[in-house]
């Protein structure tokens, strides 16, 4: 892992373990998901809304049960502070038929709450691609 994503990783799981809002609904947010973003994978794994794991770009035996997957691009735009239309979720930029959301959509659903705050978090921490 590059010092970059080493940071990145370090980062972001600072800001999620003590964001107010993912401690106070997170309690039952366990999952483990991928953000694909076409140069970069990142694997996340949760439980009870703190991060356990950052894997960048993991092995193709890695487990997840959903995947977010998109352009590099989409993923600048959906990370800025204030993103531009239709890249301000991940239901608006999978309109945008670049993102696409891949694996168990139930456990994605059943965590819906917490993963979009989890994701807006991306636009403090910005994406590694």
């Amino acid at each position: 892992m590059t010092v970059a994503a080493k940071q990145w990783t370090t980062e972001f799981k600072e800001i999620n373990d003590s964001n107010e809002e993912l401690n106070a609904h997170g309690k039952f947010f366990t999952c483990s998901y991928l953000l694909d973003m076409e140069t970069t994978k990142v694997l996340i794994q949760t439980h009870a809304g703190k991060i356990v794991n950052v894997t960048m770009d993991p092995g193709p035996l890695e487990h997840y049960q959903f995947a977010i997957r998109a352009s590099a691009d989409t993923w600048r735009k959906f990370s800025q502070p204030t993103p531009p239309p239709m890249y301000h979720g991940i239901w608006a930029a999978s309109f945008q038929r670049d993102m696409k959301l891949e694996g168990d959509l139930l456990v994605l659903m059943q965590n819906l709450r917490c993963l979009t705050t989890q994701l807006e978090l991306l636009r403090v921490v910005g994406v590694p691609v």
